[in-house]
């Protein structure tokens, strides 16, 4: 059995790097890790081998999306002499762990996979793959690779983690104790709503992205969705179904209380209402816009940033790898 020693448990999570982030991305996980970045040993990763899955013939903005998200979490304040933030395609053990993972996983389990499923159904994908059919297996490779103890995740990605710990229980069990099972961290990761209503994603064209301008988010925000049932000013309106409502909750839950009453009463007309939580939305990214213009102009800032998660995560990687291959015997 192999035995490790570290002081603090080890977190890793992060984004595809398909685009820029949005304020679903901050609402539902990065606010977390700002604070996971205090108690853990935290890995950030950028995962751009996964974008390869579903778009792998549009890899012309990778590079300038990793930037773009480098930025973004450095103005939302996650810090990298706190953590490790890395590249995926730059830590070589990584595919080397997911091509022996993969030798151990059946083809029939991954398909069996249900958010897998679903996300085939859903974006109507036609000849999967085997690369995005088998991309949990990748994702496992991704976790076990720092060792991880624990996993950010929402309900929804539940099956992903399962994977992980059957691919790691199933190298303990044939070969030897390697690896602790990562444990899903669920937490109350709220899901802020698209200007259509819908979950907020670049793909629907329905996010506020972190980068917007002022003029920009509201724009957006004018067009968004509200109670459908409140057509004139002084029709009482149902907050719990109203979109605008959840950025309210979401960003200023001390205004909430009293845009609820008023909505309620058919005391704000939703025009209005749009109005005021477009100054509140600007009112909170305009720090972070500032900070992030001040980090864009430093130059080599970044690079610096991904070189030194590179290095940290490397290390722990290569000696997951040889831990690997000890126990498997082919040290050779």
């Amino acid at each position: 059995m192999v035995k490790r020693e570290y002081m603090k448990k080890v977190i890793l999570t992060g984004d595809r790097p398909t685009g820029p982030l949005h304020l679903g991305h901050y609402v539902g996980s990065i606010k977390n890790r700002v604070e996971l970045q205090d108690e853990y040993d935290c890995y950030f990763i950028i995962a751009d081998y996964q974008v390869l899955t579903d778009k792998v013939e549009e890899t012309k903005n990778i590079k300038d999306n990793i930037h773009n998200i480098v930025l973004d979490y450095l103005s939302l304040g996650i810090d990298p002499k706190k953590c490790s933030i890395f590249v995926e395609s730059q830590v070589p053990e990584i595919p080397q762990l997911s091509l022996i993972f993969s030798m151990l996983t059946t083809f029939a389990r991954v398909k069996r996979n249900p958010t897998i499923k679903e996300q085939i159904q859903a974006m109507g994908i036609k000849n999967e793959s085997l690369g995005y059919v088998s991309w949990p297996v990748t994702q496992a490779a991704d976790i076990l690779s720092v060792r991880a103890d624990l996993v950010p995740v929402g309900k929804d990605q539940l099956p992903h983690i399962e994977m992980t710990r059957e691919v790691a229980n199933k190298f303990n069990n044939t070969f030897d104790k390697v690896f602790d099972l990562p444990e899903p961290k669920l937490g109350d990761f709220p899901t802020l709503p698209g200007l259509d209503g819908q979950k907020m994603s670049k793909s629907r064209g329905n996010a506020i992205f972190l980068s917007d301008s002022a003029k920009v988010v509201e724009e957006k925000l004018m067009k968004a969705v509200t109670d459908p049932k409140k057509i004139r000013i002084d029709d009482p309106g149902r907050p719990q179904v109203c979109n605008i409502f959840k950025y309210y909750e979401a960003f200023y839950p001390e205004v909430a209380k009293a845009v609820s009453e008023k909505c309620r009463k058919g005391e704000l007309g939703c025009v209005a209402c749009k109005k005021d939580v477009s100054k509140l939305v600007n009112e909170f990214l305009d720090p972070i816009r500032e900070k992030r213009n001040k980090f864009a102009k430093e130059k080599g800032l970044v690079e610096a940033i991904l070189e030194e998660g590179r290095k940290k995560t490397t290390k722990r990687s290569r000696e997951t790898l040889e831990l690997v291959k000890q126990a498997m015997k082919i040290n050779y």
